[in-house]
């Protein structure tokens, strides 16, 4: 696969992603609900719309597209998975947490809204996700449906990146610095969590067996831990008005990294081992071409400059 295709991929999954979520997030209540604010519905879709690679969405619709899974199903389930990515931007950028002012290039949600609206805005993405693919329309089987809201839950919850969160906070306290052992537990909740489970929503979604399962999921816990050191880098190296973000918050607020107990030089070369790791592990999953899209992923990853 090139490059330019690769781009391609990535960038159809993008605006795939945004016209689902633009339907989802339209002004009219479903059933069941009685209204649907005007001031809060623009700062949800404020912060799932505001751009952004939709790295995670485009991962599951790979996924699923493994085991001939497209259309509905996996946009929905895709969606879901952004808009919980997105609630916890809005919510990690609040100033009791990173207190953060620019998102993505833009101001963010409470800065664009204020705070109240901002945790608001996230709290309802939050709970939107869930509601996706609880719903049928996601996908006629009951326990497909519950293994993508039981699966997801555990991702984004408190032994997931909701617990990675508030170990990071704790971190940033600490007396002494974490071990790598810690460091790396941290990042795997915080960071790598919500991106293995799109890699497992295509297996839920395509009935992989317990084996394949099993080595995408090695993918994407690879593919997890090298977009963190990556993302570190860039904070570390990275142009402001590339990131879309504040440049060096790692180093000013004491932030656990693999660069401050490795260096940069050993850092990047652990990125690219775990690069590595991916790409074995899709081979080990014996789906021969069709993984060559989530092997450049990998590659991409690693390489991004933003």
């Amino acid at each position: 696969m090139t490059d330019q295709d690769f781009r391609r991929r990535l960038d159809e999954a993008a605006a795939a992603t945004q016209a689902t979520l633009d339907a989802l997030l339209a002004p009219s209540p479903l059933e069941g609900e009685i209204a649907r604010p005007a001031r809060l519905l623009e700062a949800m879709r404020y912060v799932a719309l505001g751009g952004g690679k939709r790295l995670r969405p485009f991962l599951a619709l790979e996924s699923a597209r493994l085991f001939g899974v497209c259309g509905e199903s996996a946009a929905r389930a895709a969606a879901a998975i952004e808009m919980i990515h997105c609630y916890s931007l809005a919510h990690d950028d609040l100033p009791a947490m990173d207190d953060d002012d620019l998102r993505r290039g833009r101001p963010t949600a409470h800065k664009a809204f204020d705070e109240a609206t901002a945790i608001l805005a996230g709290d309802g993405l939050l709970t939107y996700a869930f509601d996706v693919l609880a719903d049928p329309a996601t996908h006629a089987d009951p326990l497909i449906r519950a293994r993508l809201v039981l699966a997801l839950a555990r991702a984004a919850g408190l032994g997931g990146m909701v617990g990675g969160q508030a170990l990071d906070l704790e971190a940033e306290k600490a007396a002494a610095p974490l071990t790598q052992e810690e460091t790396l537990r941290l990042q795997a909740m915080k960071t790598g969590a919500l991106l293995r489970v799109c890699v497992d929503f295509g297996a839920i979604l395509g009935g992989a067996s317990a084996e394949v399962a099993a080595a995408l999921g090695r993918y994407g816990d690879a593919l997890g831990a090298a977009f963190q050191i990556a993302d570190d880098i860039l904070d570390a190296e990275g142009d402001e008005a590339a990131l879309g973000k504040r440049a060096g918050k790692d180093a000013e607020r004491n932030k656990a990294t693999l660069i401050g107990l490795l260096g940069l030089e050993k850092a990047r070369a652990r990125r690219d081992a775990l690069v590595e790791t991916a790409v074995a592990a899709l081979a080990d999953a014996k789906l021969g071409e069709a993984t060559a899209t989530l092997a450049e992923a990998a590659r991409f990853v690693a390489l991004r400059s933003s």
